[in-house]
């Protein structure tokens, strides 16, 4: 075949019909079908071209008949065809060997050296004199060598293989210069519908079709009710959720503890007592926090840590003053929804103060708070806040502050600031900001502080244990910015950014 044709028959089409006319052609000679494999090489196509060719034969119908073989045959592999031009590792080695010998050292150096001394040892073919004055030294212990290896590798390649003993092709495959490859072919026959000529196959039937009639006269192509289907596009996590995995990822890696957050509802001992929280804080104001009606109050406290409570509450303690009022049970004992997972938090330090020898721990919560905020277009009755917390011996700010820079370097903000800021169980208290490369400016993204003793030492925590925490929400923009990266590929189609930074949720004055 020229080149011009076999340029031309890489197309399935022309293969196909190429492979149409081979067959027509062995028929004639009185050949019942053909291989594959001799009909690529006659016609100086590519096996896979071929097969390719015999397949689309076979979605027309009865053109063909097409039946899958499988062989096996042995090929050499890189290696082995590197001996074949070049001779055996071993034959390169004793070739290389003056007759004044050769330093092992030198020797080993050689391209084949390493391979080629233990095959030649084996073989008996040199020697090494160990006494030389400069080193190991080998010597040539034969006068001459045959390459058997060489001559059964170009057996194998001149298509020989079958005159080779099985235990030598193991040995060559053992040595990675054989290998075994298995081939699947097919013998091909004419079919009932035989041509010699393809006609296309109609794969729609039109209204025009129907109209006229002509959809009698035309082949249509069968449905392969086989085939796969276009698999139907999947959902999509919420963005949220996206960052919430992100966010809980970095605390896992961190070696932080998941806290238990599936209680909503919290009584106000937890949400605001046990944290030092005075009972006229404008947050107990019902125009900031939803109290519930049904059950109002919470029944079931550890009455020796609530007493303590109200005791630094209303006398002071522990090296504080305390705030001076009446401290009054029944406000302790309103249930609400929670307006923030600190109170988590506590009965989390609570518990572990209950321990006989205290250990460090670190913990951590991703879930809904609830505020009573009036509705419009920068909030909403609830959020997500993200807490961190660690409990140790002698944590400082410094400590603190080091904390959150790994945090949120994982998170990918590396620019931060920390201003001081007042929050009434932590102090010292910073404010963290970090600076938004989209809306160039700085920008807050949390809170944190060192809790104050007043709220760790009535739950029993010992002295000189400090705990150091952070928090932030979820929906702050600068949390979707770079703790999802790039929205558009987490929700599978196309998103306008400034419409989501404008959202409830995503606004900077929420």
């Amino acid at each position: 075949m020229s080149p011009t044709m076999a340029a031309a028959a890489t197309g399935p089409d022309s293969a196909a019909e190429l492979l149409l006319q081979r067959l027509e052609q062995v028929a004639a000679d009185g050949e019942a079908g053909l291989c594959s494999l001799e009909a690529a090489a006659a016609l100086g196509l590519e096996h896979q071209v071929l097969v390719g060719a015999v397949k689309s034969l076979q979605s027309l119908g009865e053109v063909i008949e097409a039946e899958q073989r499988t062989s096996k045959k042995w090929e050499l592999t890189p290696e082995g065809q590197e001996i074949v031009h070049e001779g055996s590792h071993e034959v390169r080695v004793f070739n290389s060997i003056p007759s004044e010998g050769l330093l092992q050292s030198e020797l080993m150096q050689l391209p084949s050296g390493k391979v080629g001394f233990s095959k030649a040892m084996s073989n008996k073919w040199i020697r090494l004199d160990k006494s030389s004055e400069n080193g190991p030294r080998i010597f040539q212990a034969v006068e001459s060598v045959q390459d058997t290896v060489r001559e059964k590798l170009l057996q194998v390649q001149n298509g020989e293989a079958n005159c080779l003993e099985e235990k030598d092709k193991n040995e060559l495959k053992k040595r990675k210069l054989l290998a075994e490859v298995t081939i699947k072919t097919y013998w091909v026959k004419k079919g009932s519908a035989f041509s010699t000529t393809i006609a296309k196959q109609e794969t729609d039937l039109t209204p025009e079709m129907i109209a006229s009639g002509s959809w009698r006269d035309l082949k249509f192509k069968s449905y392969n009710f086989e085939a796969l289907g276009i698999m139907p596009e999947s959902g999509h996590l919420h963005p949220l959720l996206k960052v919430r995995t992100q966010f809980r990822q970095i605390f896992l890696e961190m070696g932080f503890t998941e806290m238990p957050t599936n209680n909503f509802i919290e009584s106000s001992f937890w949400n605001f007592d046990a944290l030092f929280q005075p009972q006229q804080h404008p947050a107990r104001d019902q125009h900031d926090t939803f109290f519930m009606k049904d059950p109002a109050e919470a029944i079931d406290f550890p009455m020796d840590y609530l007493k303590r409570v109200k005791r630094v509450h209303s006398q002071g303690g522990y090296g504080s003053q305390g705030y001076k009022y009446e401290w009054k049970l029944e406000e302790a004992r309103k249930n609400l929804l929670r307006t923030h997972t600190t109170a988590v938090s506590a009965r989390m330090l609570y518990q572990l103060a209950q321990q006989e020898k205290f250990t460090p721990a670190k913990y951590f919560s991703i879930d809904r708070v609830f505020r009573n905020e009036t509705l419009d277009a920068t909030h909403l009755a609830e959020f997500h806040q993200i807490e961190g917390v660690v409990a140790d011996y002698g944590l400082t700010l410094g400590d603190l502050m080091g904390v959150l820079k790994e945090f949120f370097t994982k998170l990918g903000i590396t620019q931060l600031r920390f201003k001081p800021a007042y929050n009434p169980y932590t102090e010292p208290s910073m404010e963290v900001f970090s600076y938004h490369q989209g809306l160039k400016k700085w920008v807050e993204v949390g809170n944190s502080g060192v809790f104050r003793p007043e709220m760790l030492l009535p739950m029993g925590l010992p002295d000189g244990v400090s705990v150091i925490a952070w928090g932030l929400s979820l929906e702050r923009p600068t949390m979707i910015k770079y703790g999802i990266n790039n929205i558009r590929e987490l929700v599978g189609h196309k998103v306008n950014l400034q419409m989501v930074y404008d959202s409830p949720l995503c606004r900077l004055d929420a």
